[in-house]
């Protein structure tokens, strides 16, 4: 284990926040603050799911390798189908970003799954569990406001952003589910 492992690491596992960030991006206008709140659960998650894996081991290595990829689906794809459903309503109002904690802790949820394996790599190296966890939980971060911010970029384009985002969530879900199998 070393930097440039981890580093690599890091950003391939907090490109599904960004994704799922973008999204929320897609749906405002403008900068909200609470991107900071998505962007810390994020990050947070992504600190504890390897710490969990690690302590856990061995022991539910089977179960998460099996599980972790349908609970992502089904997470995913509920609320892509909903964002889908909301986008042919005609709402008078303008649409905007779910930023109602539970959503934001569902799609933490959902996009940190899949890292909770990743603390069984540092079960041979558990010098290296809190500086990479650390790593993790800020490049996530940070990843989730770039995606944000992008999304809020195009957002300003006249598109229905709902019912994209709605698409990307219900792509990420199958992305991830896919890739639990391709790895198992």
């Amino acid at each position: 284990m070393d930097w440039l492992n981890v580093i690599i690491m890091a950003v391939g596992l907090a490109m599904d926040c960004c994704a799922v960030s973008a999204v929320q991006g897609l749906l405002q206008s403008h900068w909200h603050p609470r991107a900071l709140l998505m962007a810390a659960i994020f990050g947070c998650f992504h600190m504890g799911m390897p710490v969990i894996g690690y302590y856990a081991g061995n022991l539910f290595v089977e179960f998460m390798q099996t599980y972790a990829p349908w609970i992502a689906l089904v997470l995913l794809c509920l609320l892509g189908f909903k964002m889908i459903l909301e986008a042919f309503h005609h709402h008078e109002e303008p649409k905007s970003a779910n930023w109602h904690v539970m959503n934001l802790l569902m799609l933490a949820i959902a996009t940190s799954i899949d890292v909770l394996a990743t603390g069984i790599l540092f079960v041979p190296y558990p010098e290296w569990l809190a500086p990479s966890v650390l790593t993790i939980g800020a490049i996530t971060a940070l990843f989730s406001l770039g995606g944000y911010l992008i999304g809020v970029y195009v957002g300003k384009l006249k598109i229905n952003m709902e019912l994209i985002g709605g698409l990307v969530l219900i792509g990420l879900g199958l992305k991830i589910w896919a890739e639990g199998f391709l790895c198992s």
